[in-house]
This record gives structure tokens, sequence and C-alpha cells, in this order.
């Protein structure tokens, strides 16, 4: 997984960590069973699976491990596992990054429709008249609101007076 997902977790069982590398590092199984052989101090599989910080480690190296084997198959046999590896990092970069794009757009979102409400949505859209192919690419990602904005009325209600 991402690299602060790890370090998060791995501060409550640097051991751990280190083990489940190791295992990842030469294509063993990774279990629960598997770490608590080889680690110092855990000695049943159950003291992993009870532990959510653990037992949620453990599921990340797990991922892991499915990912970079899954990369494995596709690649030639002569592909060294470096290359796996590396495919498989960029495939955990390319749903991040598609999540920051996801987040970006719905606050961009958000953000011209707060623009639109309090009126200032002629002045951002003759701003953006100079970078047309900025807009374009806004309204491919669905960044731009579809909406008709309508003026408030100036007229006072009945019974109060005009505000100064």
């Amino acid at each position: 997984m991402t690299e602060t997902k790890n370090t998060d977790s791995a501060l409550a069982d640097p051991e751990m960590q280190h083990i489940l590398e190791d295992l990842l590092a030469h294509d063993e199984n990774i279990t629960a069973r598997a770490v608590a052989r080889r680690h110092p101090r855990l000695h049943a599989a159950s003291s992993i699976t009870r532990s959510p910080a653990r037992s949620q480690l453990l599921a990340q190296y797990q991922q892991r491990q499915a990912e970079f084997r899954r990369w494995q198959r596709r690649l030639p046999h002569q592909a060294s596992a470096l290359t796996a590896a590396t495919l498989a990092e960029k495939d955990v970069r390319i749903v991040t990054l598609e999540r920051q794009v996801a987040l970006l757009t719905a606050s961009h979102l958000a953000m011209l429709r707060v623009v639109g409400e309090l009126g200032g949505f002629g002045k951002w859209a003759a701003f953006y008249e100079h970078y047309a192919d900025a807009r374009a690419q806004l309204d491919a990602l669905g960044a731009v609101p579809v909406a008709t904005i309508t003026p408030l009325s100036t007229t006072p209600p009945k019974g109060k007076p005009p505000k100064a």
C-alpha cells in the first residue's frame, strides 16, 4: 500500500513489519502463522489476528503480495521480480492519483457553486475567457456545474422598509 499507511501501522510493531518485508521479498506466503513463527515475542497466530493494528498490517502486506504475484503472472518469465514490484507500486500510485483527481473535482465543483450563489460566476467565467483550454478541461472533468443562475430579487418584501 502507500508508504504512510505502512509507517502508521508499523509504529506499533517494527519487528512484525521487518518480518512481513522479508516474507514479501522472498515471495513466501504471508499468513499470521508464518509471521508468528518468525516473531520473537508473538508465538501464536491469534496474537496477530486479534490485534486490530497487527491484523491491518498483515492485510496490507497480503494485498501487496497479491498485487505483486498478479503482476508476476502478467510478465514474461524472463522479466525480473523488480519489474513486477515496480509495476505493482505504479498501480497503487495510479489509484491514489485517481482518488486525488476525484477529490479535487468535487472541491472545485463545490467552490464554483458557492461562487455562483454569491453572484460571482460571471467574474469567474470572464477570468477563464482567456484560458479556453483550461475551461474545456474542467468541463470534460465535470468540474463546472450545470445550472441556471437566477439573480436575487432587488425589490424588498412587502411591509418591510428597504435596507440602507
